[in-house]
């Protein structure tokens, strides 16, 4: 119990070192509700993909910033620098090159932070959630965040990412 509740203590990964956390599978059904389903995740594992379930996937072996981006994509990045910022720059490179269609992306809401303000201006929308969203540990322990979230989305959607996200909280666009 002990070894679960230390690994559950908080989710920002400057205090970890884990990059490890996963989205519950509410948010990817809203996701996949909005985009008509996920073509690419990019930063991910054999984990993640069990309720991901996307068409494709990069592990950090296949280092998804190495690859090239296509479709519908679905990204949680890691939140370590300075991977975080890498993963939101080459996200809005994909996004405005035209190979990914449309993408969300979940990251803490570090509104001070330059990788955020790199994905807020680019993207569509921007959703808020109420209260902090309970990510899973590898072993499927709620975590507990030390900040909130936000959901950014990229594509010509917007009216169905209000309305499908804001029963989570507040959306911008």
């Amino acid at each position: 119990f002990a070894a679960a509740a230390r690994e559950a203590h908080n989710q920002r990964t400057a205090c970890t070192g884990n990059n490890e956390w996963y989205t519950p599978v509410v948010y990817i059904q809203a996701a996949r509700e909005v985009m008509g389903g996920i073509d690419l995740d990019p930063a991910s594992c054999f984990i993640a993909q069990k309720t991901v379930d996307a068409d494709r996937h990069f592990s950090a072996e296949d280092d998804g910033l190495k690859q090239v981006w296509s479709g519908r994509v679905w990204l949680n990045p890691p939140y370590s620098q300075p991977e975080i910022e890498q993963f939101a720059r080459k996200l809005v490179d994909e996004v405005s090159a035209g190979r990914v269609t449309q993408a969300i992306c979940l990251t803490n809401s570090a509104t001070d932070t330059a990788w955020f303000h790199v994905l807020g201006a680019t993207a569509t929308a921007i959703c808020f959630p109420r209260g902090r969203i309970k990510f899973l540990t590898p072993s499927g322990v709620q975590g507990a965040p030390l900040m909130g979230q936000a959901f950014f989305y990229f594509g010509q959607h917007q009216g169905k990412f209000e309305s499908v996200f804001s029963k989570f909280g507040l959306v911008l666009g």
